[in-house]
């Protein structure tokens, strides 16, 4: 046989299109030509192929080898294509028969002495080839990240010379492991915060209906305690939810195992982080922070202290939920559904203007808060002024123990059923005509544009009220907006004139 083909899988964000790796022999001069654009961690591949077909006990007859991976337009990065190319040249010198090569996808990088290992990114690969009803040949170092798939269809393999075995018949790959996904429980419970229960209201209003939250308190107020403890407030990752959070974090060489699998994720970017860090980016693309924060809580503490490029690079995926990176060779998205809190002190010093600490004037005070534009601003749902604790009553013995994160949660999933079983997604994601179209009396929409129009509130903080309005009546099991819902939602776009209009 002098042609033979392969199937493998590229990756273009979440995106994994097939690949046929065809491998042709011809008399010639003996060489070894890989077209197709590859990168260089591709072109090496080579050298490792020749290494691990001499070492498995196959030859390399002195032949013009040719191998092209198709479409030719795609790029291809990483060592993924090692074991299909080794069992292209294989079949294409007559070494192994072409039968079953069809109905299997291979992976796997291969070392000098056959073995099969596993690499970077794979997951996003897997899920469309087992979508696909493909036959998947895996490293059997990649077990922890196939059992999440649930397809039976996979197999596990330690070397090249057991995946030529088990393709004539001889032999049989490594079966998956059994494993059943739990949810683990958080390290941080709401029931650790003393006091503050306006804030602790807001946090479950922010889980309930995936609004971003903006919290502005001294030091010691608890603003990053409380951060800590949103995620908790959050229901578990349904099985979809989770697997695409296990791809984003496979592109970024993280792996997730079946007990981290249905937790929410939570990200904490330090300020000195670079846009790259936060957003995504690279010279082959990768998530940020951002996607990895998909579907569970990213926070930014200190948020004025993020450099500018940042904190702006936050506009449009905080509106449309997806990172667009585009690069010269390609342009990828991914999803970034991820709840956004952040933190800032009222002024540099720390403390509000009318504490005795603050040493700051009002006009370095609004230098300071200005730090974060008004566009920031406007694209964040709720504002939240933390009042400083009063450590007198935090060392007085609790007359009552707090709510825990398990009773808060327990409501906080039932809110996101009502409104899932009502409208097929969350209040944060509702479309402007849908807003339009909210329960609401005529008497209370003439008192919040009314209360819109003397607060300057731009008209996406309308929408925003509105979102937030029908949270707080779904909390409530109304069937109606209130003007209450109004007047409270109202109060929580109380720093959109920081920023200014941009």
């Amino acid at each position: 046989m002098s042609v033979a083909r392969v199937y493998c899988r590229t990756q273009t964000g979440l995106a994994a299109e097939r690949v046929t790796i065809e491998v042709h022999a011809a008399n010639g001069l003996p060489s070894l030509t890989l077209v197709g654009l590859p990168e260089a961690a591709v072109k090496e591949s080579k050298d490792r192929v020749r290494s691990a077909i001499l070492n498995s006990g196959f030859d390399l007859p002195p032949k013009r080898i040719t191998i092209n991976l198709a479409p030719a337009d795609l790029p291809k990065s990483g060592s993924r294509f090692d074991l299909g190319i080794a069992l292209g040249i294989l079949v294409a010198t007559g070494q192994l028969a072409i039968a079953r090569l069809d109905e299997h996808e291979f992976y796997g990088e291969l070392g000098l002495e056959g073995q099969v290992r596993s690499c970077q990114g794979l997951l996003p690969a897997l899920v469309s080839g087992a979508k696909a009803g493909h036959k998947l040949v895996l490293p059997a170092d990649l077990a922890d990240q196939a059992c999440l798939l649930d397809y039976a269809h996979c197999g596990l393999a330690d070397n090249l010379r057991q995946v030529c075995e088990y393709l004539a018949g001889e032999a049989q790959l490594n079966p998956l492991p059994t494993t059943t996904p739990v949810v683990q429980d958080y390290p941080f419970d709401l029931a650790d915060v003393q006091g503050q229960a306006q804030a602790k209201r807001v946090l479950e209003i922010a889980a309930s209906g995936h609004h971003s939250l903006l919290m502005v308190g001294p030091p010691g107020a608890g603003k990053s305690m409380l951060a800590q403890r949103l995620v908790s407030l959050l229901p578990p990752l349904n099985r979809d939810e989770a697997l695409e959070v296990a791809q984003l974090h496979s592109l970024a060489g993280q792996r997730i195992t079946a007990a981290q699998f249905l937790n929410r994720p939570w990200q904490a970017p330090h300020h000195s982080s670079s846009a790259a860090a936060v957003i995504g980016g690279g010279q082959t693309p990768r998530p940020g922070a951002l996607s990895l924060a998909h579907h569970g809580v990213i926070f930014f503490d200190e948020m004025p202290e993020f450099k500018r490029d940042v904190l702006e690079a936050l506009r449009e995926p905080l509106e449309t939920k997806q990172v667009n990176i585009a690069r010269v060779k390609q342009q990828v998205s991914y999803p970034c559904n991820s709840l956004l809190i952040g933190a800032l002190n009222p002024s540099p010093s720390g403390y509000f203007a009318d504490d005795p600490r603050c040493k700051e004037t009002p006009d370095q005070i609004l230098r300071y808060q200005r730090k974060l534009s008004g566009p920031i601003l406007d694209r964040i749902d709720m504002h939240l002024q933390l009042p400083a604790v009063d450590l007198a009553e935090l060392a007085k013995p609790q007359q009552s123990k707090s709510e825990t994160s398990q009773t808060v949660r327990a409501r906080v999933a039932a809110t996101r059923a009502r409104q899932q079983a009502r409208q097929g997604c969350l209040n944060s994601q509702l479309s402007a005509q849908q807003c339009q179209d909210l329960p609401i009396a005529q008497a209370d929409r003439d008192f919040l544009a009314s209360a819109l129009t003397k607060l300057g509130l731009s008209a996406r903080s309308y929408h925003k009220v509105l979102r937030i309005a029908q949270t707080l009546a779904d909390m409530s099991a109304a069937e109606q907006i209130s003007r209450g819902h109004l007047a409270e939602a109202l109060g929580y776009r109380n720093l959109d004139q920081l920023g200014g209009s941009q």
